[in-house]
């Protein structure tokens, strides 16, 4: 089990070298950034989706290795699945201190489709097939190379990643999942609870084997 000080570092590290809806019991944070706050269908000309085996090579190398296997493709399906449903330009919901009206940026994931491809052709200077077939310390050293002016002192937000390795860690690392991982517990914050639960101690992550 990762204790909180050991995440962190092992977040930390990842940021400066590679760069739930249940029952009546809980209710859904809805994403801002997921929906169109105008009611237009924009998107239907999007192209959504990314090359899968790409991105998962990515999300092993990237994403904590405590996460095991099923871990790291559920935080890869649910960067998938934002990236998807993101709408360009939508209008933002008014935030207190403000009456302007504000806009979100453009669609990210052609640029981070294209890093994916770039990633693949730079794999050919090792001479391999793809960037997917590297030994996992080969595609950390070459993500460390691509992200080595990537500097900061925290992760940004997904939106502001300037490449897919890091917009990928930064999903992770702001959904639920991330803050029980560094916790050692579900505290399942951002969920909604009834009052009954709010007395009750957290419950205590489950272990997958290592693959």
């Amino acid at each position: 089990m990762t204790s909180r000080r050991s995440f962190l570092k092992t977040a930390g590290a990842l940021t400066a070298g590679v760069a739930a809806v249940g029952t009546s019991t809980a209710c859904a944070v809805k994403d801002p950034t997921a929906s169109n706050a105008t009611g237009q269908e924009n998107s239907a000309e999007r192209v959504r989706g990314f090359d899968r085996v790409l991105l998962d090579a990515v999300a092993t190398a990237v994403l904590p290795a405590s996460l095991g296997a099923t871990g790291i493709r559920t935080a890869t399906n649910a960067f998938v699945a934002w990236a998807d449903g993101y709408e360009p330009v939508a209008e933002e919901m008014h935030g207190y201190g403000y009456a302007d009206v504000r806009y979100l940026p453009a669609d990210p994931s052609p640029a981070w489709r294209a890093q994916l491809t770039a990633l693949d052709l730079l794999a050919h200077r090792y001479g391999t097939d793809s960037f997917s077939t590297l030994p996992l310390p080969r595609r950390r050293e070459l993500l460390r190379a691509v992200l080595r002016d990537q500097r900061g002192d925290r992760l940004p937000s997904p939106l502001d990643a300037n490449h897919v390795a890091i917009a990928l860690l930064a999903h992770w690392s702001s959904g639920p999942d991330a803050w029980d991982a560094a916790i050692g517990a579900r505290v399942a914050p951002g969920v909604c609870r009834t009052l009954g639960d709010a007395t009750r101690k957290p419950l205590p992550l489950a272990t997958e084997p290592r693959a």
